[in-house]
């Protein structure tokens, strides 16, 4: 088991966080046969676009983001790079990632499980390959591929590689719902989701305070997806 001597980041008896990365090889799998049918399934994508500019107007000029799950790049890589900051985007699917390079050849693409971003991981602070720390943060709708209990975890990782006062602009489906497989374009993914008021509690449980909030009732283009309501909280980093 792993404790406080391992990590120093209080994940102590939390063995789980540390296996996502081999138990999200299935959803890894599912969008890679998704491929560039996402982007065609979820058109017109206003609500991301607004909290993306919350971002890129928000930080400093030529700022360093992660944008976690970046997917395709779009829309949100491709923006905040057209505003002058400089993009560093994770995602586990490698059909996701070669589409991310080809759209947004001007940002950095890695093959990386949030996992790995905790203190210590591989890609972490103080890690072999840390990619950070970061001035901003984007996880648009990649949290809600994690188990719920896992959520609070990944968002104290992705608290440690922000700058104190650094920006999440972070991406929710309203849904009382845990690790529950839907079927999506084809495939099979799981899901995970809060109501809007235990979600902000999860937030700032995390070390962040909610500097603003927005939804939007969606309707993707695709019959196999249904309506959702996306939840956008624009955070800041408690020091």
């Amino acid at each position: 088991m792993s404790g406080e001597d391992d990590y120093g980041d209080g994940y102590a008896g939390y063995e789980d966080f540390d296996r996502l990365a081999l138990d999200r090889s299935g959803q890894a799998e599912a969008f890679d046969a998704i491929g560039d049918r996402y982007d065609d399934a979820f058109p017109h994508k206003e609500g991301q676009v607004a909290a993306g500019q919350w971002l890129a107007d928000t930080l400093p000029p030529g700022s360093h983001v992660l944008d976690v799950g970046c997917g395709t790049g779009l829309p949100t890589a491709r923006q905040l790079t057209e505003a002058g900051h400089r993009v560093t985007g994770i995602d586990i699917s490698p059909g996701m990632l070669k589409l991310a390079r080809d759209n947004v050849p001007d940002a950095a693409f890695h093959h990386v499980d949030i996992v790995d971003l905790r203190v210590g991981g591989r890609y972490g602070p103080g890690g072999s390959r840390e990619l950070g720390p970061f001035d901003g943060i984007t996880a648009y709708f990649s949290l809600l591929l994690l188990p719920r209990p896992e959520i609070p975890y990944a968002l104290r990782a992705l608290h440690a590689v922000l700058r104190p006062g650094g920006l999440l602009g972070l991406g929710m489906v309203e849904a009382d719902v845990d690790d529950f497989a839907i079927p999506f374009l084809g495939n099979s993914v799981r899901v995970s989701g809060y109501l809007r008021e235990e979600l902000r509690q999860v937030v700032t449980d995390a070390g962040f305070e909610i500097a603003g909030e927005d939804s939007h009732a969606y309707a993707p283009a695709s019959t196999d997806v249904p309506p959702e309501i996306q939840l956008y909280l624009n955070c800041r980093r408690r020091a």
